[in-house]
Order: C-alpha cells, then structure tokens, then sequence
C-alpha cells in the first residue's frame, strides 16, 4: 500500500470510528431534563399524567429522549423552597411547576435563569409572576384559569340550581392567590350576590384543620349552599371539602371538576386536565429555543359545567331542565 493509499485508508477508518461517537453526543444532546415542582401529584394523579401525555403526544418519551425530576412537598408548602433548589441545582431544562400559584411563586425565587412554566394560575400578573399576560417578560410563562373572572358565574349557576337559596356561603382562603386576586374575587362574588338578590357568608380556611369550623359556622348561620373559591390547598383537600359538605347537606359548587367527580354536586371552569396537557407545549417551544419571556400567557376559552345527578338526588334536588341543558357532562 502506497503512501496515498494509506492515507486515504486512515481517513475513511477514522470516518467510520467518529460517525457513531457524533451520532450518540447527538443522541445524549436530545434528551430533555425537565423538573417538575408541585406542592402534592399524590392526591391528584391525573394532572401530571396529563402533563406527560402531553409530552407523549409531541414526541419525548421518558427514558428515551426524556427525564422527569419530580419533586413533591406533600402538602406542605414549607418544603417547596429546598425542592426548587434541588431542581436549579440539577440544571435542568425546564421547572414547570403546577398546580397553583404558590410553587409557581418558590420557582420563580429560586431561578432567574431557568425558564419556569406555570401549568394553572389565576392570575399570573396580579400575584407578580408575569409583567403582562401578552408579554410576560423574565423567564417565567404558561397558562392561567381566569380565578376571579368566574365566580360571579358560579354563583349564578348555584341559584340556578337551587332557586330561592339564601344565604350561600363562600368559602376562600386569604391569600392563596395574592392580595389583588383575593380583592377581585370577593368583589366580583359581592356584586354577582347583589344582581342576584342573594345574601352571602364569606368563611375563611388557610388550613385543612380549619375545615370543621368553617361547616360548623355555616351551620350557625343557616348557609343553604356553598360555593369555593379558588385556591391549591382547597384542590388538594377536594374529597374532604365533598364530604362536609355531604354531611352537612349542602349544595356546593367547586372552581374545577374534581370536586363533581369526588361526589359534589356541581361545578364550573376550566379542565385542569387540559391545561397540563397545554403546559406540555409550552415546554416544547422552549426546549426548541422559545424564550419564556416571550411566549404569551394562554387563557382557557372553553368552560365545562358539570352536575352530579346522584348528588342532587341524595340531597333531594330536582335540577331544572334549563340547567341541564346547559351541563357538559353529566355524572348518573
């Protein structure tokens, strides 16, 4: 073999050892680490599954081109700062944290480097997670549910439900969405209940361990229906929320569906299962160069009623046929 000859010979062997080693730096390039933070997937399972589907659904699949940090604080909100500096230190890709506004809010202090997609907040601007829902600015997007926007709605969908019921109580829990979104669903509920010729009842809870004294005080004042506002811990506690009010016999209607399907009677808003699908694009774009500052704050159009037929019959309402017609999902 001549000197040409051999040389070509080198060249087209170290061709062949390098092409696979670019192939698999490529490969090992691919995979996306993304940390999950949320207060407690426990009681609510199907929300991170949904968040996986759709991830499944844009093609990354775990173990494959995928990893999933999780980190959960069950329950307790004291724990979620460690949990997001465990998710900065791990460098990862992306923190999405859901649901609520409180791990959204640890995220967003523990990183201004690392984009960070909130899967359900209520009001992104008013709890100073975003400058604006157009241009949310920093590195911190991703989807809201309209908090104080629609409980006027609810309201007005319990009376219809229950015509003639006085006083109704409104269960909330102070601060769990900021000072300003607090203010703006207390009003919009004071404003709805004065159109509607309804008194109402406002009860605090901050903690589950509030919950017995919020139905007995209820009790005291002759509530004749309940209605929640939104907040995570309420989400979280949703199947004991049910069952007081079961115990209590009082129609109630919750902000997300899983109150219905754990056995309340009705309830009105946006599906909490599709918006962690949505947060699953959102986590794409940036992976693919989106900066989160960039990508505009997406706001549910679409708003499911949902009644529980058995509920009502067990608490011996006859829903009226306008309101019926009106549900998107009845549960026999």
């Amino acid at each position: 073999m001549n000197r040409v000859q051999r040389r070509q010979f080198l060249i087209t062997v170290g061709a062949l050892l390098v092409t696979p080693l670019a192939a698999e730096a490529q490969q090992a390039a691919k995979i996306a680490r993304i940390g999950y933070l949320t207060s407690s997937q426990g009681v609510n399972p199907h929300l991170p599954e949904a968040f996986r589907q759709g991830l499944r659904d844009l093609g990354y699949v775990e173990g494959r081109n995928l990893v999933i940090e999780y980190r959960e604080a069950g329950g307790k909100a004291d724990r979620l700062p460690a949990l997001a500096a465990e998710l900065v230190a791990l460098k990862v890709d992306v923190i999405v944290a859901a649901p609520g506004t409180l791990a959204a809010r640890v995220a967003k202090q523990a990183t201004r480097t690392i984009p960070i997609v909130f899967a359900v907040v209520g009001d992104p601007v008013g709890s100073g997670l975003v400058t604006s829902l157009a241009r949310p600015g920093g590195n911190v997007t991703g989807l809201s549910n309209l908090a104080s926007e629609l409980v006027g709605k609810r309201l007005e969908l319990l009376t219809q439900a229950v015509p003639g019921v006085s006083p109704v109580a409104v269960l909330w829990f102070p601060g769990a969405l900021g000072a300003r979104t607090d203010k703006d669903m207390l009003e919009e509920a004071e404003v709805a209940a004065r159109g509607l010729g309804v008194r109402l009842q406002f009860v605090e809870a901050r903690d589950p361990a509030d919950f017995d004294r919020a139905f007995s005080d209820m009790t005291r004042a002759r509530a004749g229906a309940l209605t929640l506002l939104p907040a995570n811990m309420f989400l979280r506690e949703h199947r004991r929320l049910v069952d007081l009010a079961a115990k209590n016999r009082l129609p109630a209607v919750y902000p997300w569906r899983e109150g219905v399907d754990a056995g309340g009677l009705m309830s009105y808003g946006a599906n909490l299962a599709d918006l962690q699908r949505r947060a699953a694009t959102y986590v794409d774009k940036i992976l693919k160069g989106a900066k989160p500052g960039d990508l505009p704050i997406e706001q549910p159009t679409k708003f499911e009623l949902v009644i529980n037929l058995k509920t009502a019959k067990d608490l011996g309402l006859t829903i009226p046929p306008s309101v019926l017609a009106r549900a998107d999902d009845l549960i026999q």
